[in-house]
């Protein structure tokens, strides 16, 4: 896995000798790509699920909508854990941070490949999905404290990177595993990734301590920071009108364009290339402006979902609304996981953290919305529309927050003015 095309650049050599502490480019881009594995074998970890459901429905002994319940599982866990583990690990050392939460990862993905039941195979997987979002936030703060300021959005995007390329190679390797030679193949593979991982941080992730004054209290703090809870409503609402899409994308790509089922993995396909893309641009955008960055993609997000329908009807426009629909959701991650850092002020681990519970919550809302919509009869084109209204939701909660933050910065202005003249 090639993890790290973004990291042309000069991430850690100092600007002067003021920053005589930051590691040499050699160790940082080491150090980058070694967190973007761990992001590649969570995000297979993910995802493989959802590929291999008959045949692990078939090897636990329930029907496949039962079966659906392990993604349930793995989403709760990452909703969950994310919060808690950011909170309870705010005054432990980072790098100890990522190796507890990896060492938890392939416990839980060992389990899953041992469970005998499906009780058992639905806790393995709530215990996989339980250190995700965590270990997103925690590798996000390291990448970004080893570069310069204005290169944080692409260290961060660049780890990042490794959950985009787990959707175009390692679920499809990982569900070809499964069905080959079983699906427990499949969560073995993950296991080893994660070893791999281990040994990875151990070797080139510089030690880092925690931040200072850091406590349960501080990073609890964030939620009641109405930027950090509006920044997260962005999240969950934009983010949940691409998985309104994603999550019909197979009966839209068949029943409506009228492309046989074989057409659906290349649909798919390249829906993963587009969030490798995205993710790529997402992080150079970011280090740009990263506002309006955040608002032009909200932006494209709902225009392009609105356009779905009427793209549906031919196979090269799905496949072109469907690459560009993936590169602005992937922007908007990229830049919501960076404005969460920003808006968390002092409690930046539980900032990143939550990025991840949002997008988890965004998949859930995508897919029931988009079911609802399916039932009422209004066809498979209705979950596109109802994701566009999911994004013009996500752009009121992101225009709230900027005129919130010019509220703030116009108040600071004043005090600090008002402070001169005395």
């Amino acid at each position: 896995m090639s993890a790290a095309p973004d990291l042309d650049l000069d991430l850690a050599e100092p600007a002067s000798p003021a920053t005589p502490s930051l590691p040499s480019r050699r160790r940082v881009v080491a150090a980058i790509v070694a967190l973007a594995v761990g992001g590649f074998a969570i995000g297979t970890a993910e995802f493989v699920t959802m590929g291999l459901l008959p045949e692990i429905a078939e090897g636990i002994g329930v029907d496949i909508p039962s079966a659906g319940h392990l993604v349930s599982a793995y989403a709760l866990g990452v909703v969950v854990g994310a919060p808690v583990i950011a909170a309870l690990g705010a005054r432990l050392p980072r790098r100890g941070l990522l190796l507890g939460l990896m060492v938890a990862f392939l416990a839980g993905n060992a389990l899953s490949a041992l469970a005998a039941s499906n009780g058992m195979l639905l806790l393995a997987r709530f215990v996989s999905g339980v250190p995700h979002g965590a270990y997103f936030g925690v590798a996000s703060l390291v990448a970004a404290s080893l570069v310069l300021p204005e290169q944080r959005g692409r260290a961060v995007s660049s780890v990042m990177l490794g959950l985009s390329v787990a959707n175009v190679a390692g679920v499809p390797a990982a569900t070809w595993l499964g069905q080959e030679f079983g699906w427990r193949s499949a969560y073995w593979a993950v296991v080893v990734l994660a070893a791999f991982t281990l040994a990875a941080v151990v070797a080139v992730v510089p030690r880092i301590p925690p931040a200072p004054g850091a406590s349960i209290g501080t990073e609890l703090g964030a939620l009641r920071r109405p930027q950090v809870l509006l920044t997260l409503a962005v999240g969950v609402t934009g983010f949940g009108g691409m998985f309104a899409l994603y999550s019909y994308i197979a009966p839209l790509t068949t029943d409506v364009t009228g492309l046989a089922r074989g057409a659906v993995p290349w649909v798919l396909l390249t829906f993963g290339v587009g969030m490798v893309a995205g993710t790529v641009l997402g992080g150079r955008l970011a280090d740009r402006a990263l506002f309006p960055s955040l608002v032009s993609a909200s932006v494209a997000m709902g225009v392009l979902l609105a356009l779905v329908p009427a793209a549906s009807a031919g196979a090269a426009t799905l496949f072109a609304v469907v690459f560009l629909v993936s590169i602005a959701a992937s922007v908007l991650v990229v830049c919501l996981q960076l404005r969460l850092m920003a808006v968390a002020a002092d409690a930046k681990m539980l900032g990143a953290a939550l990025n991840h519970s949002a997008l988890n919550a965004a998949n859930a809302l995508g897919a029931w919305l988009g079911g609802v919509v399916i039932a009422a009869g209004a066809g498979y084109r209705a979950p596109a529309v109802a994701g566009a209204g999911l994004a013009v939701l996500g752009l009121v909660a992101l225009t709230a927050s900027g005129l919130l933050e010019r509220r703030e910065r116009r108040e600071c202005n004043l005090a600090a003015t008002s402070s001169a003249v005395r």
